[in-house]
C-alpha cells in the first residue's frame, strides 16, 4: 500500500476550503438557494411525485413545473410592483 503525496495534500487543501468561513459561507448560500426553490414547489404547490415514466416526459413535466414556479413568481413581483406605484 502507498499514499499519493499530491492527492493527499490536495485532498488537505480541499478540507482547509470547506472547514474555513469562506467555504462555510458558501454551503450556507447554496443551502439556501437550492431548498428553496424546491421546498416551495414541494410543499407550497404540492407537487411531490411525478407522474410520468419516460424519461423524455419527466424532463418535460419538470420544465412544466419550472415554468409554471417561474410565472407565478414574475406574476406576483408584478403584482407588488403595481401596488407600490
Amino acid at each position: 500500500m502507498c499514499l499519493n503525496e499530491e492527492l493527499t495534500s490536495i485532498y488537505q487543501e480541499v478540507l482547509n476550503n470547506l472547514e474555513g468561513i469562506h467555504g462555510a459561507l458558501l454551503r450556507m448560500n447554496r443551502s439556501i438557494q437550492a431548498e428553496g426553490t424546491f421546498g416551495v414547489i414541494k410543499y407550497d404547490r404540492w407537487y411531490k411525485r411525478l407522474v410520468r415514466r419516460c424519461q423524455i416526459k419527466v424532463e418535460l413535466e419538470i420544465y412544466l413545473v419550472s415554468i409554471g414556479f417561474n410565472l407565478h413568481k414574475f406574476y406576483t413581483k408584478q403584482i407588488r410592483l403595481q401596488k407600490a406605484t
